[in-house]
């Protein structure tokens, strides 16, 4: 009977430490695998971690948005781990997290991607380089300069004027810290995936270049709002083009001029000295005056076959344009135009 009351001793001592060790295990395995840091507020927080930046103040960061359940058990973690210095870069976390996924991530820098965007409203390098920046460690400055500096951009086939055709507007997924370098590089090859080989035998047979392609898009973009006509307006262009006759598109003018919300494009500003000035200058003008879009750009490569060289904003002022063959007709529809123009009361309209 003692013996037997020995052993259920003993065997209760070793079903305890079992459970001990159990709960241990268990809780341990919840720390590390499943949730040592909740959120305050239950929502996923980022964080820019910049380069030197120490464990130690990683951890300050996140306790101002997380409660830490254990600290012993996250300081065991981070020594098994072996974490000495976090990767730099932008990351975000669950509301919550355990500590190997948190401590992995930094440790071997498994960054959360930022989203970069612009769009066809881009017109200069100075714009498009502080909306690429924008959510980026690089700063618009050190973008410019590359944008504006023909010996880097030439291994690209680029120069400064058409720098910005490579960047093509859409949402691209990169990493916060990314180089200057990692971005032209990652520019490039979205921009060879969007000119494929179906694209590039296109502007081909248009006798263009994509460069040139994307320089027309930027001016037909600039000329209406209305998209039903940007195919006509492309048409139009592209037949300016192949006559190697001037374009004399206004939106270029405003570009020459430096201003994009110019209404009226008088005889004064025909006279500026630009290379964009293409009243003055035959031929397209050395880069796009706006980023174009891809669906610009696609309307370009089809646009319909016309004999339109001409085109006049309609006096009805409707957003719409009127298209001509001939001289003869664009003049008299040109004065209809100037008439309309000149008897509107602006200060009414203002």
């Amino acid at each position: 009977m003692k013996k037997r009351k020995i052993l259920y001793w003993v065997l209760g001592i070793i079903g305890g430490l079992i459970l001990i060790i159990t709960i241990f295990a268990a809780e341990q395995f919840y720390r590390y695998e499943v949730c040592n840091f909740s959120s305050y507020d239950g929502e996923p927080h980022s964080y820019h971690i910049y380069a030197g930046a120490t464990t130690d103040s990683v951890l300050n960061l996140l306790r101002e948005d997380y409660e830490i359940s254990a600290e012993m058990d996250l300081k065991m973690h981070i020594r098994i781990l072996l974490l000495h210095h976090p990767e730099p870069g932008h990351y975000t976390f669950q509301p919550e997290i355990g500590d190997r996924e948190l401590i992995e991530r930094l440790k071997y820098g498994y960054q959360t991607p930022v989203r970069i965007t612009w769009n066809h409203y881009v017109r200069t390098r100075e714009e498009l380089a502080g909306k690429v920046t924008a959510h980026l460690q690089m700063d618009s400055t050190t973008l410019l300069h590359l944008l504006e500096d023909d010996a880097y951009l030439a291994p690209f086939g680029f120069n400064k004027e058409t720098s910005r055709c490579l960047f093509i507007p859409n949402t691209y997924e990169v990493y916060w810290n990314i180089t200057p370098d990692g971005l032209f590089k990652r520019m490039l090859r979205e921009y060879n995936t969007f000119w494929n080989e179906e694209r590039r035998a296109k502007a081909d047979s248009l006798g263009l270049t994509p460069i040139e392609i994307a320089i027309v898009a930027s001016i037909v973009e600039g000329e209406s709002h209305n998209k039903q006509e940007l195919p006509l307006i492309a048409s139009l262009y592209l037949n300016r083009v192949h006559k190697n006759m001037p374009l004399q598109a206004c939106p270029t003018i405003k570009y020459a001029v430096g201003d994009f919300k110019l209404k009226r494009v008088l005889y004064r500003h025909l006279a500026v000295e630009s290379p964009y000035n293409t009243y003055k200058n035959p031929g397209l003008p050395p880069g796009p005056i706006r980023c174009p879009a891809p669906q610009t750009i696609d309307i370009v490569l089809n646009a319909p076959k016309t004999d339109y060289l001409f085109m006049c904003a309609s006096p009805e002022l409707n957003n719409t344009h009127i298209f001509s063959s001939t001289y003869r007709n664009h003049s008299a529809a040109a004065r209809e135009y100037r008439h309309t123009m000149d008897t509107i009361n602006w200060e009414r309209l203002q």
